[in-house]
């Protein structure tokens, strides 16, 4: 018992979960670096830039401390000429310069000092200027010598202290730089770990869908073939049954009716010598005799159709002699038929199926192409056996070739005897059915 197929399953649901996966792989890498990027031009703009500005004005209020410890160490020089009131000007732009720079610096320190450290340098500076304020106001009132004291033990330790602090502030912000450009370097490895990641995996996934799909389709195309064999040994016995059914038919029209057909013809032919020369019964006999001659022809003819008892007897070259002439009156059609090569024996199988291919043809033209004429070629070559048929009728589009059943029955016989069946459109019009028959298929044994 044969063992019934199972269906195949349709490729396209694994297919589609592939590319779901491959979709949900790309959106989840794609929000994972959207939020490594977004990350790090946070800590860019955040941390880095803003400590690089911060660290410009820290530099700032460094060099401005630095003017002033550069212009106290004058003012304690006592051959100086100038009295410590010209100073004073100086000291002037140096805290215009010094509180621009704190206020910048302090705008871009935020996220970076503590509360406690911001208080810490604003109330330095503001208790150095205080003390500033008062060794002028010393030095106004004519007590240089007390004002320069006070220089020295108050206003240079000051100086130094406020100097020390921010010192330490740009030490903070250049471990800050250095930290955002580890975590930067970190995402960086991340990203490219993550990419990586991502790409073998899409390479994985690329990879097993390919896999699924190559063995998918080994199987339908297995399935095809296995259906064409199928199909191909089903066309087989259906016309093997139809020829078998047809030469069974064929013989019996050709032997039961014609036996009968002829004797009936011979009792009459008898019938008609006995009787008297002038008498209205030989009239009727001889009708008679004519109808059933006619009779007889016509079942000939149709046993010839139906299976051409010639082709056993007298060949293919034979057959297509009789029959081409024999369409030609039938259907009213003018038939140009030409030979070429040098002949040889077709075997009666393959002979067969070529008288078919004909018959259908010239079918087709007589019904469909609303040609009157058509050329038939029939070439003996070296290495096969070619028969064309064409026409100059109204043909048909390439693209939209004719599915019938009978051009289906001519190309299932072209592939049963080993040939191959090719229908195309002129250029002028009309239509060219070539069928090509290697000489080994066609030929009979041991010619």
């Amino acid at each position: 018992m044969q063992k019934e197929a199972s269906p195949q399953r349709s490729p396209a649901t694994g297919l589609l979960l592939g590319l779901v996966i491959t979709l949900a792989a790309v959106l989840a890498y794609a929000s994972y670096i959207t939020v490594q990027l977004a990350g790090l031009r946070k800590l860019q703009s955040e941390m880095v830039d803003r400590n690089r500005r911060d660290s410009l004005q820290l530099l700032r209020i460094q060099n401005d401390l630095n003017s002033v410890a550069l212009a106290m160490r004058d003012m304690l020089d006592t051959t100086e000429r100038y009295p410590l009131t010209a100073w004073k000007a100086q000291f002037d732009r140096i805290r215009q310069d010094l509180d621009a720079g704190l206020k910048l610096e302090e705008s871009f320190a935020e996220a970076n000092q503590t509360p406690e450290q911001r208080q810490y340098l604003t109330q330095s500076v503001a208790q150095f200027w205080d003390a500033v304020n008062r060794m002028f106001g010393l030095a106004e009132n004519g007590k240089d010598a007390e004002a320069r004291e006070q220089i020295r033990l108050s206003l240079q330790a000051r100086q130094q202290a406020l100097s020390t602090a921010v010192s330490r502030l740009l030490v903070e912000n250049n471990e800050g730089e250095e930290q955002a450009a580890a975590r930067i370097a970190q995402i960086y490895d991340g990203v490219q770990r993550q990419l990586y990641i991502f790409l073998a995996a899409t390479l994985t996934t690329i990879v097993l869908t390919s896999l699924y799909l190559t063995r998918s389709n080994r199987q339908i195309f297995a399935r095809l073939a296995e259906l064409s064999e199928q199909r191909s040994e089903l066309a087989q016995k259906l016309i093997a049954t139809q020829e078998s059914t047809l030469r069974q038919i064929s013989r019996e029209l050709h032997d039961e009716f014609g036996q009968v057909l002829t004797a009936i013809g011979s009792m009459l032919g008898r019938a008609n010598k006995h009787t008297p020369e002038g008498s209205p019964l030989r009239d009727d006999l001889k009708e008679a005799h004519e109808i059933a001659q006619s009779t007889l022809d016509n079942i000939r003819t149709l046993s010839q159709a139906l299976h051409p008892v010639l082709l056993e007897e007298a060949g293919l070259e034979s057959t297509l002699d009789w029959y081409i002439p024999t369409v030609e009156r039938q259907a009213g059609l003018t038939l140009h038929y030409e030979k070429t090569g040098q002949p040889f024996p077709v075997e009666t199988g393959a002979g067969v199926h070529i008288y078919r291919v004909l018959q259908e043809a010239l079918n087709n033209v007589s019904r469909h192409s609303s040609a009157r004429e058509a050329w038939i070629r029939l070439k003996f070559l070296p290495a096969s056996l070619e028969l064309e048929v064409e026409d100059h009728g109204k043909g048909f589009v390439a693209e939209k070739i004719p599915r019938g059943i009978g051009l289906v029955a001519m190309r299932e016989r072209a592939e049963l005897i080993g040939g191959t069946l090719a229908i195309s459109p002129r250029a002028q019009g009309g239509t060219m059915l070539c069928l090509h028959i290697p000489r080994e298929k066609a030929e009979c044994n041991g010619a």
